[in-house]
This record gives structure tokens, sequence and C-alpha cells, in this order.
């Protein structure tokens, strides 16, 4: 594998780096200690440092040899946020705050940009400007890139164009993928309130029963995708809870379900939004019960600038062999905030390959694969060197 003697000799520092943040995680929107851990590095780095960008968001900006002269720019992206859950690793460096863990890679996301961040500014060896976007509340569709946008991202800085990288379990070591097209899904929430009339048991003739509609409802629901959805698009609705009654004698007024609908293309999500809204309500019907059922819109799907996405792939064989590029791997169902900045600039997502018996994010027993810090450190500085020297 090709690494950098420079970036191989930032390896013991980049793991003291990943594993102290990853003892100290903070979910979206609290990342203050995490910020300013980083800020203090990029200083360190002599880097100029912008903060609380979309809350605790930062921004690293590294002149080239020609000290900004050039035009040209590329904004790198990394995640920091941990997720609400108690750690299982039992690791030396396991979460000292309760509740919260790094159980996603952002601790190494973050650590892979702070590497590159220091190779490149200590070596300048490019024209133009790197942007170091450290970015808030990725988990739990707290949409930090959008709240990064709307606080002047792409109107402060002049930023050409995004990139990104997650690892990935399931991917050897060594690999990575780079979608041409759709990488990710757009993912929204369902709360579907079916408003009926309680009574007794003993005398539902007298009641409109919204637990008898929630199962015409859930039943009804899961045809959309196996005899209305074309079968040439892709989309999945899970329905993961179901609230409703408090005794075994008594008909309930109200039940709710909730759940998601994952969707590749805004086109498939507006069809089946609409057709969930309407076997809601005629399941509901039935019983004549009333229903309401409330969109909370979550990310929007992940879909890589082709040509960006084949530099993407070109900078990684040249940084780590022909047979780099994994072409196996599907896009997933699952859904990532970095879709609002693709959506304003070109650029590539990539998945970086964290091995394939590696623990699968979410998980209470997962911890970052620390081989991945010098080569995702050293595909971030051959993408950037390999872009503003075109």
């Amino acid at each position: 594998m090709n690494i950098n003697e420079k970036i191989k000799s930032l390896i013991p520092e980049m793991k003291n780096w990943r594993h102290h943040i990853h003892e100290n995680p903070e979910i979206a929107y609290e990342e203050k200690n995490t910020s300013k851990f980083i800020i203090n590095k990029l200083n360190e780095f002599g880097i100029e440092t912008h903060a609380d960008l979309g809350g605790t968001g930062i921004v690293g900006i590294i002149h080239g040899k020609d000290n900004g002269s050039s035009n040209k720019s590329i904004g790198i992206r990394a995640d920091m946020d941990a997720l609400p859950m108690t750690e299982k690793t039992n690791l030396p460096y396991s979460s000292k705050n309760p509740g919260r863990m790094h159980a996603c890679g952002h601790d190494g996301h973050t650590t892979m940009l702070m590497g590159a961040a220091k190779y490149l500014a200590e070596t300048k060896n490019f024209s133009g400007t790197v942007y170091c976007i450290f970015q808030p509340a990725e988990e739990g569709g707290n949409a930090g890139a959008k709240s990064m946008i709307n606080d002047g991202l792409f109107t402060k800085f002049n930023i050409d164009s995004v990139w990104g990288i997650h690892n990935w379990p399931g991917v050897p070591v060594g690999e990575a993928v780079a979608h041409k097209g759709f990488a990710m899904a757009g993912g929204d929430i369902i709360v579907i309130t079916i408003q009926g009339k309680g009574g007794h048991a003993a005398q539902p003739q007298f009641s409109n029963d919204p637990i008898v509609s929630a199962g015409l409802t859930i039943t009804a629901l899961q045809t959309l995708i196996s005899r209305q959805l074309d079968p040439f698009e892709n989309s999945v609705l899970s329905l993961t809870k179901i609230e409703g009654g408090s005794a075994f004698n008594v008909i309930p007024d109200i039940v709710t379900i909730g759940g998601t609908l994952r969707s590749t293309n805004n086109k498939t999500r507006e069809i089946m939004l609409e057709k969930i809204k309407n076997v809601a309500t005629n399941a509901c019907a039935i019983n004549n019960c009333k229903v309401n059922v409330e969109i909370r819109p979550g990310y929007p799907p992940t879909v890589n600038d082709p040509k960006s996405a084949e530099l993407a792939s070109k900078v990684f064989e040249n940084s780590f062999g022909p047979n780099s590029i994994n072409i196996k791997e599907t896009p997933t169902m699952g859904s990532e905030d970095f879709s609002y900045m693709l959506q304003e600039k070109p650029g590539a997502y990539i998945w970086l390959g964290s091995g394939e018996d590696h623990e699968k994010l979410h998980s209470v027993h997962y911890d970052f694969n620390d081989e991945l810090l010098p080569i995702g450190a050293q595909y971030w500085s051959n993408l950037a060197e390999t872009i503003l020297n075109d």
C-alpha cells in the first residue's frame, strides 16, 4: 500500500487523536469539546480556522504554494458527532460520557481529515485552497450539513467541489467504493395517528376501534412495495413502532404507528408518500376512524456527480493499486446528510473498506479500524493535490 513516509510518521499521532475523540463522544450540536480539540490542533498546524458554523461546525483553510492566488479550491468534509448509545467495547479508550458513543466511525473520519490537513499545511504541494469542513450533527436526522449550508458554508467560502468519506464494514481494508450516481437513499419518518372512539372491550359495537384500523393499515401498507411500486424502482417502507391502549379490557381512542420510508429518487418518494396517505385513510375509514399522516422529511438521496466519482476512483487507484476500487458493492438504503452538500456542489462520497469481518455500524461493540487512518489521510491529500494541480 503506497503511503507517503510523512503520513506514515503521523500514524501514532493520529491514533492518539482518534482515541481521544472516541472516549469523549458528543452527540448532535453538542460537539463543543470536540470542536475545541480540532481547532487547537488546526491552529498548531498553522491553519486558519472559522468556528461555530451551523452550530459547532468548523472550516479550516489551507492555502497552497501560491498563497491562495489561484481561484481553484476543494472542500473536504468529515462528520464529528457521536450516537446516543451506551458503549460495550471495553476498550481502554472506551466512552467516558454515559449514553454517548462513537458507533459510526465519525471519530475516525475527523482524524483522517486532521491528518491530511497537517500534511497539506506542511507540504503545500498544490495551488489554490483546501477547505477542511468538520461538520456536526449528521446522525439522527439533525442535518448538520444543511445547518452549515444555511449558515453560509458556500457563500462565505469559495468552494468549487465537496468530497466525503464513510468507513464501510464488509468491504476489505484497502478497497473503496465510488458509485457513479446514486449511492445512498433518502429517508423520511412517517407518523400515522389513528383517532377512533374508545369503549369497553365487551361492547365493541359502541366503539370505532383504532386497534383494528391500525392492523388493517399496517397490512395494507405492506402491499405498496410489492403491488403498487414499479418493480424497476426501489423503495423500503418499514413500520417499526406502534403505541396505543392502556388496559386489556379497554378499547383506546388513539393508536399511533411510526416508521420510515427510504427512497432512491424524489419522484418515487413523492408517489410513495401520497400512496401511504391514501392507504391509511381508506383502511381507517372501514372502522369509521379518522387518520392523520405526518411526514417528517429526512435527508434526500445521496447522488454522486458521475465525473467526480470517476475522478475519485482514479485517484484512489493511483494511490493504492489498480484493484483497489470495489465495483461489487451496491448502493445502500441508508441515508446521509452529505446529500445536501452534493445538491449544492459537484463532488463524490466514497466508502472506505474497514474489513470484511468488521463489526457493523451503530453496534454497541463497534470501533473504528485504525488501519484506515493513513489510507484516508493519503487519499485526501492525493485528491487535493490532483484536483488543485490539474
